[in-house]
């Protein structure tokens, strides 16, 4: 069953902050800015480091957006600061600047519909709206990485949708033209950029 639509299940978790600290989470407290949440697996294994810095690395276009990133697993808080503590280099992640929460209840994995097998969490990813309510979600199976750039991107498409009402077709990337919710603006739309999909 999918979120899409649905209030995001609030939760309260420990996390792993920017500081290295272990700190109260409480996802409800982000309302009024967009949120990426995202799910791994594991710390310390194979895909999950790639995309947590490559995360890491496009941080501040995502704040630039109004957009915190939260990411998520089923380790305690403790191996998350262990993780951070190991050189990239030796498979660690380094001193990334979001919050990592420790789930190791499995609750929030479970909620999110994401844990699989009761062992670990899917890559499970969730855009988060102002308002709470998840817009867009994506669920990776385990050897799968993301792409970070394409969650950029429906940031960016939902951020236009919200500003200007007008929606988003296939492919659409800031800076290009979108559509009126209408019959003729799809009409139009199609007249004008059929050869760009």
């Amino acid at each position: 069953m999918t979120l899409v639509t649905k209030e995001a299940p609030d939760f309260t978790a420990t996390a792993v902050m920017p500081d290295n600290t272990f700190g109260e989470l409480k996802l409800s407290d982000y309302r009024g800015k967009h949120v990426i949440l995202f799910f791994y697996p594991l710390d310390f294994t194979f895909v999950c480091p790639s995309e947590i810095i490559a995360f890491n690395k496009k941080l501040d276009e995502f704040k630039s957006r109004g957009c915190e990133v939260i990411g998520a697993s089923i380790d305690s808080e403790f191996s998350h600061l262990a993780w951070k503590n190991t050189p990239v280099e030796k498979g660690g992640i380094g001193n990334i600047q979001f919050p990592l929460v420790a789930d190791i209840t499995k609750n929030i994995s479970r909620d999110y519909g994401v844990l699989f097998n009761e062992a670990v969490a899917l890559r499970g990813l969730f855009l988060i709206d102002k308002e709470g309510i998840v817009r867009h979600s994506v669920i990776n199976d385990l050897p799968l990485g993301r792409n970070i750039d394409e969650a950029l991107r429906i940031l960016e498409a939902l951020q236009f949708v919200e500003k200007h009402g007008e929606v988003c077709p296939a492919n659409w990337q800031e800076g290009k033209s979108a559509m009126e919710p209408t019959t003729e603006g799809v009409a139009k739309f199609l007249a004008e950029h059929t050869d760009e999909l």
